[in-house]
């Protein structure tokens, strides 16, 4: 059994594949978790003040992530369509792009990734503002109003007052997001897949590495030890989360 793990192990270190879907899982994530906390949280706050219509945004906001995935990217690979007939690249054409240095998005090793973190954002942002719209109800309004007393402008309320008091809410979107990001499977296959249902190393994460040697190559064994790699790295968030978790029920 021995033999078999370290055998499978320096398969892993040997695979372009691999390397390749370790790879795009960390820079996948690194870039998406970040952005799509700054857009949920600027969309709560602008939502969280006193507006016409701000329930209809909030559903505007929120519908994307519980459309369904294969219409919302059927959608999506139709708006950023590789040929100038797109309309994204139209847009980008008419403000004076030629063509030939038109986006491919999903359909070009160079803007896979982008396009595929750019829908995650749009599709699981208005998640995680329902979230942070929870705990931006949750800060008393008598602190925004000593802080007002005090001189203080809007941005340093948002900086002193509101950032604060959303460290614990921050701190749970960020676990969440960084866990789920790493486990990211369906969009990258609906959007990069490609007609046969193939990832090229552009865009494959660990998920559909192990997905593809497991059920199409029926490696088994080495599909497992990838999968034991992709659970020591959620294990190590875990770990991170349990000592946040300790850190605010101590404060």
């Amino acid at each position: 059994m021995e033999f078999i793990a370290v055998d499978n192990f320096i398969k892993m270190i040997g695979n372009r594949r691999f390397m390749a879907a370790l790879r795009n899982t960390i820079v996948y994530t690194a870039i998406t978790v970040p952005l799509t906390l700054i857009v949920a949280l600027g969309l709560a706050i602008i939502l969280n003040q006193k507006m016409r219509g701000k329930n209809f945004f909030r559903t505007v906001s929120f519908f994307p992530y519980v459309a369904s995935l294969v219409a919302v990217a059927a959608v999506w690979n139709m708006l950023f369509s590789p040929s100038k007939s797109g309309p994204v690249n139209m847009i980008l054409y008419t403000l004076g792009c030629p063509p030939e240095d038109l986006p491919l998005w999903a359909a070009g090793r160079e803007w896979v990734m982008f396009t595929i973190i750019l829908f995650s954002v749009w599709k699981n942002m208005g998640y995680y503002m329902v979230i942070y719209l929870a705990g931006l109800q949750g800060v008393n309004s008598q602190l925004y109003e000593a802080c007002a007393l005090d001189g203080a402008n809007s941005w340093q309320r948002f900086l002193y007052i509101t950032i604060p008091q959303l460290q614990p809410t921050t701190f749970f979107v960020t676990i969440m997001l960084t866990i789920n990001c790493f486990k990211v499977f369906d969009i990258v296959y609906m959007l990069a897949g490609g007609s046969n249902g193939v990832v090229n190393t552009s865009a494959i994460v660990l998920v559909s590495h192990i997905y593809e040697e497991a059920f199409t190559n029926w490696k088994l064994g080495y599909a497992s030890a990838v999968a034991m790699v992709l659970f020591l790295l959620v294990l190590l968030v875990t770990i991170i989360q349990f000592r946040g978790e300790k850190k605010y029920a101590n404060d």
